[in-house]
């Protein structure tokens, strides 16, 4: 089994945890690595920003799974959404139309056995938290759980001050600062990188805008291949640098 192999991914509102989670499923499984991609958010179910509905195996919802007394490998196998164009990505989430209301709620000892039950039966699993730790049980969760966790930051005011309100929060030692990579996402040209780096106290990993990729975001299409073109050179090159850095492939 790899040293690495859950990585959640974290970050303020609209920090692009969502793209850059289904990017690096994306990136492992182009390579023939087997990959579960774990969406978190209840408020927005993400799984319509992956794949148009017509590509997908199967719908079948992470509430089946966290309504369960006992989640055990057969449960989660059972309510894994599967693709049709790729075979390698798994992924486990809320459906369109479903919220934190549409099943009972579940405790922090059934999402650590969901968290359990992911690791016996994935090479690698990603998971897309929620920005919301106060309520989200799971991402919360899964932040501690992780092998190592990507903190993502937008280069705007906004992001930066969320991240603010958020940090004395993640500096418990229950979350384990040092496995902890800094990342600053959707970096435009008007942006300095030198002044974000400034503000977050230095980062892993500067990940540039692409059009391309905002494009797939707005169709819904973020698990389709990131075109291999000059826009997005740069951005491909900093997604298999954190894939191979993160899971030491």
């Amino acid at each position: 089994m790899h040293d690495n192999q859950m990585l959640a991914v974290w970050g303020s509102p609209s920090s692009g945890k969502t793209t850059i989670a289904a990017k690096l499923a994306g990136e492992l499984s182009g390579s023939g690595r087997d990959a579960v991609l774990l969406l978190c958010d209840t408020d927005a179910p993400p799984l319509p920003l992956l794949v148009p509905p017509t590509e997908l195996e199967n719908e079948k919802s992470l509430g089946s799974i966290l309504a369960a007394a006992r989640i055990n490998e057969t449960l989660i196998l059972q309510n894994a959404i599967t693709l049709k164009k790729n075979r390698h990505i798994s992924v486990i989430g809320m459906l369109k139309g479903e919220n934190a209301f549409t099943y009972p709620k579940y405790t922090a000892d059934q999402a650590k056995q969901l968290l359990d039950g992911l690791r016996s039966i994935a090479d690698y699993i990603i998971i897309d938290c929620s920005a919301h730790l106060s309520d989200d049980v799971l991402s919360t969760l899964a932040l501690i759980e992780s092998d190592c966790v990507l903190r993502l930051i937008n280069c705007d005011l906004k992001s930066i001050s969320y991240l603010s309100s958020q940090l004395p929060l993640l500096a418990d030692s229950k979350f384990k600062v040092e496995k902890q990579l800094k990342a600053a996402n959707n970096l435009k040209s008007i942006h300095s990188g030198e002044n974000i780096e400034q503000v977050l106290g230095g980062v892993s990993f500067t990940i540039p805008h692409s059009d391309i990729i905002e494009q797939q975001y707005l169709t819904g299409e973020l698990l389709k291949n990131t075109p291999v073109k000059r826009e997005t050179k740069e951005f491909r090159r900093v997604i298999e640098e954190i894939t191979a850095e993160v899971f030491e492939l």
